[in-house]
């Protein structure tokens, strides 16, 4: 290939150094990473701001060198907010860029700021700041989604629904109470994230491409101009180390399986006609006038399995690399970004369906059959003595009784419940009433309104709390 028909290398790596010719363009395009990488412009420029002034204070820049330098890069970061910025032919990344706009501005003195940086330990600041801010964002939006689930619960408390195991009828509860059982999960969810924060939040600058810095920066004023809790500890672990993004793909998929499970709950509490879905977040079908579909909780599902994928791709691309840093780590950014994007977005989309979503209570006592009493059954002749292994066969005799007679077993008479056992008084048939049953579930995250109230006051203070974080 005649050096005519190559691309260009850009102003910062062009011919003439290491390089005779220019790159392939195909190879050029195939290397950029610019276009999904710039979105880390703001933290990019902060991390040379606080670069400029750690380098000053070791004698590389004058003051004035670094006033001039970190007025340049101000400059260059009002373009960015104001959608101003240009990108040119040879930006191959969110560092180039900033610092060929640098060197226009300020001209051939914006060649000193990457004194003994490298771009790996660059990326790597860029990355943990961009990162530390979304994941606290998402805190600020999973405390929405607590808050609001926790008040609905709080005006639906009084509603009884069919609990499930295996989909299989198990016993009544509140409708509040399942709705708060997915809200404990999300809780677990937030504390898991603000788990993540301290050890992403760790400043690597300084580390130079693997084996540190040879001008004496401190690493430490660098970390407290970033607004970051430390410095980490090895500078070839520094520029390589992507844990940071890996766990939050891992937490990124439990959480949408969280959120999945709950919307297949909804999904089929929606089919039975327990619970209608807003019009703002279901769709209608191109040939049935009548259909209206729950596409926003089908997304919600669907969602998590991309997730899981993301999060096995990137491990898939770790597993193999050699210290310290490779292009590989280049692609832990798109996974990233869409990780952060869809997390928020299905974040505001669980909010909205909740909070417009009309439970039925006709049809959720609808869904309740007697049949889910019949630990109740067992229950109350235990009260009377009566060890619970056998009180359970007396009661799964009962069940049976009902089944061969094709009668509910709420209308079994005295006499054929003490036929079976004599224990059985006439107080029994005081147990066929959903909402006793409830309320005997008394214990601390029992399905009792009482203690479903807590369950609701809990998570508004989390939610708070959250919030102050």
């Amino acid at each position: 290939m005649s050096e005519a028909a190559a691309g260009s290398r850009g102003g910062l790596f062009g011919t003439g150094g290491r390089f005779s010719g220019g790159t392939d363009p195909i190879m050029e395009k195939f290397n950029e990473s610019i276009n999904f990488d710039k979105r880390m412009w703001s933290q990019d420029l902060r991390g040379s701001i606080a670069y400029a002034k750690a380098t000053q204070k070791v004698g590389i820049l004058t003051e004035e060198e670094r006033d001039t330098i970190v007025a340049g890069l101000e400059k260059v970061m009002e373009e960015w907010a104001a959608g101003t910025f240009e990108l040119k032919a040879g930006d191959e990344d969110i560092h180039t860029a900033n610092e060929r706009r640098l060197t226009e501005i300020i001209g051939p003195l914006g060649g000193k700021l990457h004194t003994g940086r490298s771009r790996n330990d660059q990326v790597a600041t860029d990355t943990r700041l961009w990162i530390v801010e979304a994941e606290r964002d998402i805190l600020k939006d999973i405390a929405t989604l607590l808050g609001a689930s926790a008040e609905f619960a709080r005006e639906n408390i009084d509603i009884l629904m069919a609990g499930y195991t295996h989909l299989q009828p198990a016993q009544p509860i509140r409708f509040a109470h399942w709705l708060m059982s997915h809200m404990a999960a999300i809780q677990r969810d937030a504390e898991r994230l603000m788990q993540l924060i301290p050890r992403a939040n760790q400043c690597p600058l300084g580390s130079g491409a693997l084996a540190g810095n040879a001008f004496g920066v401190d690493r430490e004023f660098l970390a407290k101009e970033l607004g970051f809790e430390g410095v980490t500890t090895n500078s070839l672990d520094s520029v390589c180390d992507r844990d940071f993004v890996a766990e939050f793909l891992m937490w990124h998929s439990l959480f949408l399986v969280h959120l999945s499970q709950m919307a297949e709950d909804l999904i089929i509490n929606n089919m039975l006609k327990c619970v209608d879905m807003a019009d703002a977040y279901a769709t209608g079908s191109s040939l049935m006038p009548q259909k209206k579909n729950p596409d926003a909780l089908e997304l919600l599902r669907g969602k998590a399995g991309v997730a899981i994928g993301r999060s096995v791709g990137l491990m898939a691309t770790l597993k193999g690399l050699p210290r310290a840093y490779n292009k590989d780590l280049q692609e832990d950014k798109v996974p990233l970004f869409d990780a952060v994007d869809t997390v928020k977005d299905c974040l505001a989309i669980a909010t909205g369906v909740i909070v417009t979503m009309k439970p039925n209570p006709k049809m959720l006592l609808k869904a309740l059959c007697p049949e889910m009493l019949a630990t109740d059954l067992a229950d109350y002749l235990v009260r009377k003595g009566v060890p619970f292994r056998e009180t359970h066969h007396i009661s799964g005799a009962c069940v049976r009784l009902a089944e061969e007679k094709d009668i509910s077993i709420d209308t079994l008479t005295l006499q054929q419940l003490q036929e079976i056992d004599s224990r059985f008084e006439e107080d029994v048939l005081k147990v066929w009433n959903y909402e006793e049953s409830v309320e005997r579930k008394s214990s601390i995250g029992g399905t009792a309104k009482a203690r479903v109230l807590e369950q609701i006051d809990q998570c508004v203070e989390f939610a708070k709390k959250l919030n102050n974080a």
